[in-house]
This record gives C-alpha cells, sequence and structure tokens, in this order.
C-alpha cells in the first residue's frame, strides 16, 4: 500500500509507528545467518515499546534529526537527476508491507517501476565513489527494501556532493531487483518480528515486586 504522504509531516511520522523502516533495514539484515547482534536487538526493543506506549522510541528520533544535510541538498539532487535522466521524480510518500510492520520512504518515485534513493555527501565520499564505483554497500539493503516493499523493478542510487566540479556533482547507479536477496528479507523479517513480539510480550506482562 502507498500512502501520498509529504516526508517529514506529521502524518508520516505517525505512520511511521511501530513499523521497521528502510534505514533500519541494514541493522537488520546484519550477520545474515547468524543470530541477531545488538543493534537488531536494541531495534526490536525500541519497536515494542513504541507497540505499546504509542510514542516514537527515543533512539529514532535521534537518528532522524541527524539528516540536515539531506534535506539542504535533496531537492537540487532531485532536479540534478532529472536534468541528467530526464526522469520525472515524483513524491516518495510512503509504503507499507503486505501485513502492515514494514515501513518505507524512498526519495522519490519514478514511474511504477522505479524509485531513488539520494545521499547527500561530503567530499572525502564523493572521491570514494567516484574511485569504486557502484552503490555504497552499506545502503544494500535500504535501496532493496524499497525495491521489495514498494514493489519496484530497480532504484537509482544517487551520490550527489555539491562541493565537486559539476561533472563530479553527481553520480547514479541503477540497481535491479533481484528475487534472491528479497527472499533473504523476507526470511529475515519474519524471525525478526518473532523477536519483536517477545518483547512486546516482556512490556506487557505483569510485574512482581522481588523482596530482598
Amino acid at each position: 500500500m502507498w500512502l501520498d504522504l509529504e516526508q517529514n509531516s506529521e502524518e508520516w511520522f505517525s505512520h511511521r509507528l511501530e513499523k521497521a523502516t528502510a534505514s533500519e533495514f541494514g541493522t537488520i539484515m546484519a550477520n545474515l545467518g547468524k543470530a541477531f547482534g545488538k543493534p537488531a536487538k536494541e531495534y526490536s526493543q525500541g519497536l515494542a515499546l513504541e507497540m505499546v506506549t504509542g510514542e516514537m522510541d527515543e533512539t529514532k528520533q535521534m537518528k532522524l534529526w541527524q539528516f540536515e544535510r539531506g534535506h539542504t541538498y535533496e531537492p537540487v539532487a532531485k532536479d540534478r537527476y532529472e536534468l541528467e535522466t530526464m526522469n520525472t521524480v515524483t513524491n516518495g510518500g510512503f509504503f507499507v508491507s503486505p501485513g502492515g510492520r514494514v515501513g518505507d520512504s524512498n526519495d522519490g518515485n519514478v514511474g511504477a517501476k522505479g524509485c531513488i534513493e539520494i545521499k547527500c555527501v561530503v567530499p572525502n565520499t564523493q572521491w570514494v565513489r567516484i574511485k569504486k564505483g557502484g552503490f555504497d554497500p552499506s545502503y544494500k539493503w535500504q535501496i532493496h527494501g524499497h525495491i521489495w516493499i514498494g514493489n519496484k523493478e530497480w532504484c537509482d542510487f544517487v551520490s550527489y556532493c555539491p562541493e565537486m566540479p559539476y561533472d563530479k556533482q553527481i553520480i547514479i547507479t541503477r540497481v535491479y531487483r533481484d528475487e534472491e536477496i528479497i527472499k533473504q528479507m523476507t526470511a529475515r523479517f519474519t524471525a525478526f518480528f518473532k523477536m519483536v513480539d517477545e518483547d512486546y510480550k516482556i512490556l506487557t506482562k505483569d510485574c512482581k515486586i522481588i523482596n530482598n
């Protein structure tokens, strides 16, 4: 399901409550094939707390407040992307998985088949992208999450740095849908939400007073 919401609006924040969202997909997918690590366990506890209180977990709030550079330059990056590709970018809004437990906000839809993920980076990071090519692997799961939850065929990873020379300011890498990766994500998220439900049970069961 797609909701036509403005990112960072009050309604957008409300729909993120109790959902695993794209910026944390890498946390969930870390150590694939092994037990969940500490970050995933803490994320699970935060989601369980949101389920009980109806309030956004403080850790999630802090991460959202760290994206000031992206908010400043993202509109410029979108315009440059449209200029370079001749694609029209529309509102990314908010996608919700069929089960309602996973949410995703890409940085813009490109028709029904595509989307974009923009990272507004500093020069040193752009140098890495220029030398290595491709997309930043640290965003692998976020990118494939956009494709999975948004039911897309591809996602363009956009690395934008206004401080670089004009022809090096934007690097665009297309990532295509990979059904094997989607299977991995589906299985991992099923296991993750079992952990969330267990954490929820802990928060909602009666507490006992222990006398020392």
